[in-house]
């Protein structure tokens, strides 16, 4: 008997994996490399800036917890905007997407290149290649592979880093955290659009939303308690960080906690550090690899972009095309400038569109479906939702444009590469939107009665 394509993802995803899945995208090659740039823009105020640039994640994250009770939906960052706002701002959050996480995969996998070369020398181009292609096989063998690697990850992640704090509390000066005069509010500010790569994926798991078991009460937890876990570890590793080489020290490092772990670690420095650094960045990029693959998957199922997208494996029920093409990405944004400021930005701006039209698609969400917010299983007012999102439409917002100021090449090539996706968007794209439309009643009343709908295949 001939057997028939799968059309839809298996639910296997536990709230241990939407919390290992938040911890291993949002603690990753951030914590490893953007000390140094921080602490020179914000020098004794890099942990007021640390705190500062954890209030957006915080409302983004109460916005996100409240959606994925609601509307849980497989990559839905992109599935909110298009129903709730407009089918051309789903598609302006997921085309942008592309280039932010692809840019995304080459930082992480420079950075793990380079941890892993103080273990053992090795070239740093091919090192990357060989990782994008070993992520790739992991993500195409299944979701529960893929989850499974996630919480091994993290775990030994969050061991090794709080190995790090608790030793390092005897090497703490405190002279450390005021003896340098810093540059006040001005320089903290301007280190906040930096810091905010800190927290950046800590919404991950909505992305997988139609893969979770129980999502709608599974997603919030798995967000509250992520955002906790991350908060507390950030403010602990900087805390030792600063307190051990001081401000100075620090902005001029290449490797903040190899600097500071080399002053209380001794021998295990080396090891200790570059585990961590290894488990950061391995469960970030498998967590890029999980959400980016499922961008590109809805928007083939919604013919946005080719249908072929949107093709599962019989075997492994999993979107190996899309994740195939992610990878293909991967190798192109080998090309990209190779500083890690450009490219933090790189990924930082697409997340704020992100975040912003999100927050926007709840505010209408509950302006104008009354029957989805009375099913949402996170009780929230109407007015609460809306001044949720209406803050975190502002933090997206100021957070954006806050960054030119420390580089504005990653804006002119994002402002190049939007203008490519208009021009996509009028030959193609309007097509789909159309299509979504006509599908929208159906896709309404499944989500009113606790289901998600089936994309038009």
């Amino acid at each position: 008997m001939p057997r028939t394509p799968q059309t839809e993802l298996r639910r296997v995803m536990t709230l241990l994996d939407v919390v290992s899945l938040g911890i291993g995208a949002s603690v990753g090659v951030a914590i490893f490399s953007i000390l140094a740039p921080a602490a020179a823009l914000a020098g004794t105020g890099l942990l007021a800036a640390v705190t500062i640039a954890a209030v957006p994640m915080v409302i983004f994250a109460v916005v996100y917890a409240f959606m994925g009770s609601t509307v849980p939906r497989s990559v839905a960052s992109y599935d909110w905007p298009a129903r709730f706002v407009h089918p051309k701002a789903g598609f302006a959050v997921a085309w942008l997407r592309i280039f932010g996480d692809t840019a995304a995969l080459i930082v992480l996998t420079r950075v793990l290149a380079v941890y892993l070369s103080q273990i053992v020398p090795m070239p740093q181009r091919p090192t990357m290649l060989v990782l994008l292609l070993l992520f790739c096989v992991i993500n195409l063998v299944g979701v529960h592979v893929a989850a499974g690697v996630e919480r091994v990850l993290v775990a030994a992640k969050l061991i090794a880093l709080a190995v790090f704090m608790l030793l390092g509390l005897s090497a703490v000066e405190s002279a450390n955290f005021h003896s340098v005069p810093g540059p006040g509010l001005a320089g903290i500010f301007a280190a906040v659009p930096l810091l905010m790569s800190l927290y950046l994926g800590i919404e991950s798991a909505v992305e997988v939303g139609e893969e979770i078991k129980d999502a709608t009460s599974t997603i919030g937890k798995g967000l509250a308690i992520a955002a906790v876990i991350a908060v507390v570890l950030y403010l602990g590793v900087s805390t030792i960080t600063l307190g051990v080489l001081g401000s100075r020290t620090l902005s001029a490092s290449q490797a903040p906690l190899f600097d500071a772990g080399s002053r209380f670690l001794g021998r295990w420095n080396t090891p200790v550090v570059s585990f961590a650094a290894v488990a950061a960045i391995g469960t970030t990029i498998n967590a890029i690899y999980l959400t980016f693959t499922r961008f590109l998957f809805a928007m083939g199922q919604d013919r946005v972009l080719p249908a072929i997208l949107a093709n599962i494996h019989p075997r492994w029920a999993t979107p190996h095309v899309a994740i195939l093409v992610v990878f293909v990405c991967g190798v192109l944004g080998l090309l990209l400038p190779s500083s890690l400021l450009f490219l933090f930005l790189a990924v930082n701006l697409p997340s704020m569109v992100q975040y912003f039209f999100n927050c926007l698609a709840a505010a209408r969400l509950v302006a104008g479906h009354p029957a989805l917010l009375a099913r949402a299983r996170l009780l929230m007012k109407r007015g609460t939702v809306t001044a949720w999102a209406s803050a975190g439409m502002l933090a997206s917002a100021v957070l954006f444009v806050a960054g030119f100021t420390v580089d504005w090449r990653p804006y002119a090539i994002l402002a190049g590469w939007a203008a490519v996706g208009v021009c996509y968007w009028r030959v193609r794209g309007r097509h789909a939107g159309r299509l979504r439309d006509r599908h929208q009643d159906e896709a309404d009343a499944a989500a009113e009665l606790g289901s998600p709908p089936r994309r038009n295949a």
